[in-house]
C-alpha cells in the first residue's frame, strides 16, 4: 500500500516506511523534526520543471505529464520505492500546500501503474 501524507501532519503506526519524496528540506522544519525514514530527493520533480510549475493548478496536466517522462527516465529511485512498496505500506511525505497537485501524487500514480 502506497499512502500520502503532508511532513507537516504526525505521523501514525500505519505509516510503514515514511519516505520524504522532496528535492528541497521542508521550510520551518529542522532534521529531527522529520519523522522520515528515507529522504529520496533523486525521485522529486527536477529543480526546472518544479519551478515551471508553481505549484500552479492551471499548469497541473502539462506538470503531470513532464514529472511522468522524468519518472520514466529515473528507474533507480523508483525501482526502490516498489521493492519498498512491496514489503509493507510506505507513506510518501510531502511538503506541498494543495494536496491534490504535487509531485507525490504523481509519484503515487505511477508506482501503483496508473499511467495514462
Amino acid at each position: 500500500m502506497i499512502k500520502l501524507k503532508r511532513v507537516y501532519e504526525k505521523p501514525s503506526r500505519d505509516d510503514g516506511v515514511r519516505i520524504l519524496v522532496e528535492r528541497l528540506w521542508p521550510r520551518g522544519l529542522k532534521k529531527g523534526e522529520v519523522a522520515a525514514d528515507l529522504w529520496l530527493k533523486e525521485v522529486a520533480p527536477s529543480p526546472e520543471l518544479r519551478q515551471w510549475f508553481g505549484h500552479d493548478p492551471a499548469r497541473w496536466q502539462e506538470f503531470r505529464r513532464r514529472y511522468l517522462e522524468e519518472l520514466r527516465k529515473n528507474p533507480k529511485p523508483v525501482e526502490l520505492l516498489k521493492e519498498k512498496s512491496q514489503e509493507g505500506t510506505i507513506t510518501l511525505i510531502f511538503a506541498a500546500h494543495d494536496e491534490a497537485h504535487n509531485g507525490a501524487v504523481v509519484l503515487q500514480e505511477f508506482l501503483e501503474g496508473h499511467k495514462g
